[in-house]
């Protein structure tokens, strides 16, 4: 017989997770924001702000191995509990990598701009919707929102080979613009692996709804 202090138990490990992932999204709203209006200050606050998502992550994981020691889940609710414990590693992650993203501003702006910021607004602002639609495909049990985020990620890897060329031509025009042009490069490749894990977590959700592990998959062999 199934206890109903466990299912409220599972409600609170996902209002915990959503509110992660509410964090997670604002870390990446804020370091694109200083990004683009050359904010050190706001940088410096995304970074100070990191160690509420490592704590959440810990409180996570620490919830999910208490329920399973405790209640030895089976089936769907065991996917619940160590989807959940996966999920807030790749949240966690992103924080990290919009800390990099910040660490990066910081360099930049100490040199003056060396272009007017155009495709890694848009690249991140694709990768703030793949989280938040990845998170709300975990709340509603969505495997075919999930399913879309993982579309969504050809687009990003398109604009970063595109930010990435147009990067190398300010670099081979005059060698004084390499180490601002290279920082670009870098921040690029932070949003692209912010995607990446976007993209894990929609394939979490997938494992979690379909019992269907769709990782190291072609598109046609996972539908």
């Amino acid at each position: 017989m199934r206890l109903r202090h466990f299912d409220e138990e599972l409600d609170a490990l996902k209002v915990t997770l959503v509110r992660m992932a509410s964090l997670a999204e604002d870390q990446i709203d804020r370091a694109l924001s200083a990004l683009i209006n050359r904010d050190s200050g706001q940088a410096r606050q995304v970074i100070s702000r990191d160690h509420l998502i490592n704590a959440l992550d810990v409180e996570i994981d620490e919830e999910c191995l208490r329920l399973l020691a405790l209640h030895q889940p089976a089936a769907r609710d065991l996917r619940l509990v160590t989807t959940a414990m996966k999920i807030s590693t790749e949240l966690e992650r992103i924080s990290d990598l919009a800390e990099n993203v910040c660490e990066r501003t910081i360099e930049l702006n100490e040199e003056p701009q060396l272009k007017p910021y155009i495709d890694i607004p848009r690249m991140g602002n694709i990768v703030r919707m793949m989280v938040k639609e990845s998170i709300d495909a975990f709340v509603k049990d969505d495997s075919v929102l999930a399913r879309k985020v993982l579309a969504s990620d050809d687009l990003v890897d398109n604009l970063m080979e595109q930010i990435f060329r147009e990067l190398l031509s300010f670099m081979s025009e005059d060698s004084r613009m390499i180490t601002r042009a290279t920082r670009l490069s870098f921040v690029a490749k932070y949003l692209e692996r912010m995607a990446d894990h976007a993209t894990n977590i929609a394939e979490l959700v997938v494992y979690l709804v379909e019992g269907k592990i769709i990782r190291h998959t072609t598109p046609t062999q996972s539908t």
